[in-house]
């Protein structure tokens, strides 16, 4: 049994290893994007997106079927891109593990992490109201569907927007020096 135990630690610190490398990877990318500024501009478009699609799975079979389902996927797409670009310019934070994180990013992930859960918490019990309001109407079960999948997808961009809105801004010079090998 521990044989399997050592094997099973082996292998989990090889994947760890690998995040580590892709984080790495990861942190290198869109050097010049790196500020408050640009990131709080990808906050305002994943808001965006996410208000779009509330809006879509809101007016699905209530509007024209085209406006819903256009707005539902768009809203999604444009929620996606930014949030995709937030998770690189937040790194580790919103999402690692603790072993890859430093004690101050340990501490900004905790917080972020309870907001998180307390957000989603919040937005799960609208989801639950708003089912049992439309629950009389023949179509309830796909409008309800898709309001719960809006207000879920719009909980898990929250810890990256929250660190995307109040992190300051990187060091310059962690994007000069990643080459030099003095650290």
């Amino acid at each position: 049994m521990s044989s399997r135990a050592g094997r099973f630690a082996a292998y989990w610190e090889r994947q760890l290893d690998k995040m580590d490398e892709q984080e790495r990877r990861r942190e290198r990318r869109l050097p010049t994007w790196r500020t408050r500024r640009r990131r709080r501009q990808l906050v305002v478009l994943v808001l965006l997106g996410d208000l779009v699609l509330i809006v879509g799975a809101a007016s699905f079979k209530l509007a024209s079927p085209w406006f819903s389902m256009s707005a539902w996927f768009g809203g999604f797409a444009i929620g996606a891109v930014g949030f995709a670009l937030l998770r690189i310019l937040t790194g580790r934070m919103s999402g690692g593990f603790s072993r890859l994180l430093d004690e101050r990013e340990r501490e900004w992930r905790h917080r972020i992490t309870f907001v998180a859960y307390m957000t989603l918490t919040f937005l799960m019990i609208v989801a639950m109201f708003y089912g049992l309001l439309i629950s009389q109407q023949h179509d309830s079960g796909v409008r309800g569907a898709m309001m719960l999948a809006a207000l879920l997808v719009t909980g898990s961009t929250v810890p990256s927007i929250v660190l995307g809105w109040l992190l300051p801004d990187d060091d310059p010079e962690d994007f000069l020096e990643e080459g030099n090998g003095d650290e």
